[in-house]
């Protein structure tokens, strides 16, 4: 199944190092509701289900989940900041950690718990869309917004099939 849509991903650059710009990145990067938690979710799911079908699906979104927080991880960089595993948009820096997974085993309530997530993956990357003046940020993130939409689609749909 096609996890990901098909247009290439724009070029990593910035047209401004921006501290700021760098922080908002970070709550994608990094936070309870970032990629790499994203990335961690799926793969412990693909541990504790037995459906060949959806593990190999979970795999494949979890390795374009990888692809967004690798082209983050670039433009927090290129915007001026180290990329490290935290959410630092807070006054204080929020270490990512592993409470912020999920660990239900129950097929049903993990598809639920992935459309809320791609619900919420999908919210954040348009309220940062709404916040953010660089349009080269703009160009990277809207394009992994596409993807976003299609991992809820494609949850969406295995709900169905239920």
């Amino acid at each position: 199944m096609k996890c990901q849509v098909n247009r290439p991903y724009p070029k990593i650059r910035v047209e401004k190092k921006s501290l700021e710009n760098a922080k908002i990145l970070t709550h994608l990067y990094a936070s309870n509701e970032s990629e790499l938690n994203a990335i961690m979710q799926y793969s412990y799911q693909t541990m504790v289900l037995d459906n060949e079908e959806i593990t190999s699906i979970l795999k494949a979104i979890a390795v374009v989940e990888m692809h967004h927080l690798e082209i983050l991880g670039k433009l927090i960089k290129a915007l001026g900041c180290r990329p490290i595993y935290a959410d630092c948009n807070y006054h204080d820096i929020l270490y990512w950690n592993g409470d912020y997974v999920y660990y239900d085993m129950d097929l049903k309530t993990i598809l639920d718990i992935n459309i809320e997530s791609e619900q919420q993956a999908i919210y954040n990357y348009q309220m940062v869309l709404s916040v953010i003046d660089d349009i080269y940020l703009k160009e990277n993130i809207a394009r992994i917004l596409e993807d976003e939409y299609l991992h809820l689609e494609i949850f969406g749909k295995l709900k169905e099939n239920l």
